[in-house]
């Protein structure tokens, strides 16, 4: 009993310090060690009405190491008594966690732990002397925070792996705020289009309580999302053209015989400058037939769109204080792979030479980019798998995040010696979690089956595994599913708007919204309406470009600009006289123009006064009388339609609307129409959200 006389404070006598003593202890009390003890294991029969659950942290006293962290991993009951396993922790001693050499003793007795003896034995509070760590969330169970030391996190890579649906990239979120309050540059590779909300502070009703217990605020930050140019938002992605004799042979599709790579190595000798058409070039002046297979590889290399004499700016992409997003959402897989490879590939070595700054690479769905070699071989496998043996020298850290564990390549999964665990249910992958998880017990490796969402088995940071209950986000989180069954809230049928109940519009909307308006609005707001306008998206074709077309069916005309919902026509020229279309075509040139400059520029007759007034009057062009000068309307398209192509993607949502307008004119017409201007490939009918308000005159 003398080591209880240090917990005591100071009484009038020793016997009354250990009476005290042990009545402090003696209510959290849940029982004493019965039957075979080791040190790493023994379990403790549960006293009469006192309950504890698994994985509950308890200390036991012992007559070397004093206390001794615990925790339970399974309970039996039967009628006669309810026996709790556990696992012995260890102890603190110079900082370190330490394993117990000399077990137990029998009759030992158990003490449910408290918040202080856990946060001393475990390290919880991330980071040095002086600095808080990456605060992932709370300590399940209890309301002690877990902050990740972030510099073992960023030096030693991360894998966040989990069934579809369990929180990665929530989880991910969470850690990406953490590392960008500390300004450190993020990258991430983007499949699905998640992340950049991490832009926008969460406003989400359901987080409002949860925010609250764990201290967290609404705040967003800097980002930049690199994608399809023809996607809104977003920063064109060009990647640089110059290419090495390594990268384009690793850039190819498929596996080039002896022959054709004798041929490439051929045609690239000599270049000076090594790009897609020098390269081809070179080719065409091979005198070998072999050569025509390569050319069609090369070209189709080259008419992806994402090469670019005019690349992004990497000192751009990796900058302090950012998250860079490459949104690759529509991307064809094949291209995704090309695209990882060659920016992992050339950040790397701009690292190597300290041309960018230190920065986490994070790599969503990752068994689609570094996949295990008997699923196949991606043409971004190579360099992930070097970043990942090799990249923490450097000042790189990588995040592997996947729902297929089994899939990943082993030495990539091997090399992230910190993993956020969260539900995994597949046989396969919990092998391949098992496998490749130090310190993972078989209690911790059955409950991953059993997690709920929002909870992670968190390993390698700290000198044990954790269960952690993972924050709430301060930014939005991105990464939701479609609810088919999603409905508006009630408090919007008082605007007396029309909701079709359960039914998914395909909608193309603008990016300001109905509140937008009212808000900007300079006058007072009277009313607010959403009109929906039946609408054709056509996918169209000029030259080696493709883009996508939109248009109103009410009148058959382009929309040219969806925010303030302007239209125009495509023109007749089938009805036009050729000195019209002349005519036409000058003063399109000219911009402005009197009667004579646009009769020499269309090299026409000077009695052209009858074509001119036919075009004034079916809108092609004006007439201002006092200057005397004739100018193309806006009412018609006379330049290249792709210069009009719409980037608005097609989304599948509940709206409430006031009006749904009634289509006016024959879909076989308007492809008619167009088909004399461009190559019209596919098309999608849709409904074009607008809005209209009504304002109170002063």
């Amino acid at each position: 009993m003398q080591r209880f006389l240090s917990f005591a404070k100071p009484s009038h006598s020793t016997d009354d310090a250990i009476l005290i003593n042990r009545a402090a202890l003696a209510w959290a009390m849940l029982g004493r060690i019965t039957g075979k003890v080791t040190t790493l294991q023994f379990s403790f029969e549960l006293l009469p009405g006192t309950d504890v659950r698994k994985f509950e942290y308890i200390k036991v006293h012992h007559r070397v190491y004093d206390w001794v962290l615990c925790q339970v991993v399974e309970i039996e009951a039967s009628h006669e008594r309810t026996l709790c396993r556990c696992n012995v922790l260890g102890y603190k001693e110079k900082g370190k966690v330490q394993q117990i050499r000399i077990p137990f003793d029998v009759e030992s007795e158990v003490f449910l732990a408290d918040n202080e003896f856990i946060r001393a034995v475990i390290q919880l509070d991330g980071g040095e002397e002086g600095q808080a760590g990456a605060y992932l969330g709370k300590l399940d169970g209890k309301e002690i925070d877990v902050r990740l030391d972030l510099g073992k996190l960023l030096t030693k890579h991360v894998a966040v792996l989990a069934k579809s649906g369990a929180g990665k990239s929530y989880a991910v979120g969470v850690l990406i705020e953490e590392i960008m309050e500390r300004k450190v540059p993020v990258l991430v590779i983007d499949p699905h289009g998640e992340y950049g909300k991490i832009g926008e502070r969460n406003a989400e009703k359901a987080d409002r309580e949860a925010m609250v217990r764990f201290g967290i605020k609404p705040k967003a930050y800097a980002v930049r999302e690199y994608g399809d140019p023809n996607s809104p938002g977003l920063t064109p992605l060009r990647l640089p053209n110059n290419l090495t004799q390594q990268e384009l042979v690793q850039l190819i599709p498929g596996k080039l015989n002896n022959t054709q790579l004798g041929i490439l190595y051929s045609a690239i000798k000599g270049l000076e400058q090594l790009n897609f058409d020098t390269l081809l070039l070179s080719l065409e002046a091979e005198e070998s037939s072999a050569k025509w297979s390569i050319i069609n590889l090369v070209e189709h290399l080259r008419d992806l769109g994402i090469f670019s004499s005019n690349p992004i700016a990497y000192n751009e992409l990796v900058k302090s204080g950012l998250c860079s997003v490459i949104n690759m959402r529509g991307i064809a897989p094949e291209i995704q792979q090309i695209i990882v490879y060659k920016v992992a590939k050339d950040l790397f070595e701009l690292r190597k030479v300290n041309k960018v700054p230190p920065f986490f690479l994070v790599v969503e769905e990752a068994h689609n980019y570094c996949p295990e070699r008997s699923f196949g071989e991606a043409t971004s496998s190579k360099v992930l798998r070097t970043i990942a043996s090799e990249g923490r020298k450097f000042g790189l850290g990588l995040c592997i995040i996947s729902q297929r564990p089994a899939r990943v390549d082993k030495s990539v999964l091997s090399q992230c010696t910190t993993q956020l665990i969260l539900k995994v249910t597949n046989p396969n992958d919990l092998k391949a979690i098992s496998a490749s998880v130090e310190g993972l017990t078989s209690e911790s490796e059955a409950e991953i089956q059993n997690l709920s969402i929002g909870t992670a088995l968190v390993t390698g940071v700290v000198d044990m595994p954790l269960f952690v209950n993972i924050r709430p986000r301060r930014t939005r989180h991105g990464g939701h599913a479609v609810n088919m069954l999603d409905q508006p809230e009630q408090g919007f049928l008082q605007q007396r708007q029309k909701f079709e109940e359960q039914a998914l519009l395909p909608l193309i909307k603008p990016r300001t919204t109905l509140r937008d308006r009212q808000v900007m609005s300079p006058a007072k707001v009277k009313s607010a309406r959403t009109v929906l306008i039946p609408g054709y998206l056509f996918a169209c074709k000029e030259r080696e470009m493709q883009y996508n077309l939109l248009v109103d069916m009410t009148n058959g005309e382009v929309v040219v600009d969806l925010e303030d919902y302007t239209t125009a026509k495509l023109p007749e020229t089938e009805k036009l006289t050729p000195s019209q279309v002349k005519l036409l075509k000058a003063a399109h040139v000219l911009k402005r123009s009197a009667k004579e400059q646009l009769v020499a520029k269309a090299a026409t007759g000077l009695d052209v006064d009858d074509d001119l007034q036919d075009l004034v009057a079916k809108g092609y062009i004006s007439y201002d009388k006092e200057r005397r000068e004739y100018a193309v309307t806006r009412n018609y398209i006379l330049t290249k339609l792709s210069k009009h192509a719409c980037f608005y993607p097609v989304q599948y949502e509940p709206i409430q609307y006031s009006t749904k307008l009634p289509p006016a004119t024959n879909l076989d017409a308007v492809k008619g129409r167009l088909a004399r201007f461009t190559a019209v490939l596919d098309q999608q009918e849709c409904a074009i959200v607008t809005y209209e308000l009504e304002t109170q005159k002063e």
